[in-house]
């Protein structure tokens, strides 16, 4: 009778396993990093567009909220050696000035910006009553215009000029500057500026400051405007502490502050309340 030969089906190796949840976990990782470098870009892009990229605080959940004011207040403890201030335009509709003295009612204010004026046309509806009750309030004041990339630069400068009466004891004016042009390249847009902080430093014997993103700050603006004092706003909650190339650091526009009804910025600079009035016109 003839032997049969015996079969032997051999096991699968775990080689075969491991590979695969090799693949599947490089193939996670790749992906994970993918999403991250994709919201740091989307994030990075809407700033330029002008896009703020913290939620309004009426939106936020329970959870967020709270991690938002944990953040603020450890931002306002980390500096409480430095002045602290708040910035408004007409968004904020008609603010009590007289109650305007502390954030989250323990950190008192020192200064404001204020806006003062937009593109070659437009007046902030509340300047004028808001210039002269913050100064009645005996803040340090400044003004700043929101510049339109699109529209000419010296019309902008005489409407911020025309509009704007700068003394002793003011801060230099300020010129905000957000958004990439549509119409015009990105020399076209620094020259711009360069013309308007010309003009406006010519009129107001002053170094204007510039204020914008740290995204476009350090993209479009760091090597080429480094001879100007910069207020940066950056609202990520990693950040604990003011860098040292900013003067002015624009850390939330979720604060809360007592005589103002709803959320709005926050500011911390770069030094004490003597330091900021020694910056001021003289």
């Amino acid at each position: 009778m003839a032997t049969r030969k015996r079969v032997v089906v051999k096991k699968a190796t775990k080689k075969k396993t491991t590979n695969y949840q090799f693949t599947i976990i490089t193939s996670g990782i790749l992906l994970l990093m993918v999403i991250i470098v994709g919201y740091k870009y989307h994030t990075r892009f809407l700033s330029y567009l002008g896009f703020i990229p913290e939620k309004p605080y009426s939106s936020l959940s329970e959870e967020e909220r709270k991690i938002s004011n944990e953040h603020i207040e450890k931002v306002l403890l980390n500096h409480d050696d430095k002045a602290l201030g708040f910035d408004v335009s007409e968004y904020q509709s008609v603010i009590d000035w007289e109650k305007t003295y502390n954030i989250n009612e323990s950190f008192e204010m020192s200064f404001v910006f204020i806006r003062a004026t937009a593109g070659n046309n437009k007046i902030d509806r509340r300047f004028k009553e808001n210039w002269k009750k913050a100064k009645e309030r005996n803040l340090i004041c400044g003004a700043y215009h929101y510049y339109r990339p699109n529209e000419n630069s010296i019309e902008q400068a005489n409407n911020f000029i025309k509009t704007v009466q700068l003394k002793k004891g003011d801060l230099p004016p300020v010129l905000d500057i957000e958004k990439l042009p549509k119409t015009q390249s990105i020399a076209n847009l620094k020259l711009g500026l360069r013309r308007w902080l010309e003009v406006v430093e010519k009129h107001y014997k002053v170094k204007p400051i510039i204020y914008s993103g740290e995204s476009y700050y350090n993209d479009f603006l760091k090597d080429e405007f480094s001879d100007y004092p910069f207020w940066i706003a950056n609202y990520n909650f990693w950040i604990k502490d003011i860098k040292d190339e900013w003067d002015f650091w624009q850390f939330t526009e979720n604060g809360e502050v007592e005589g103002v009804k709803g959320r709005l910025d926050l500011n911390v600079y770069n030094g004490s309340v003597l330091s900021l009035q020694n910056k001021c016109i003289k």
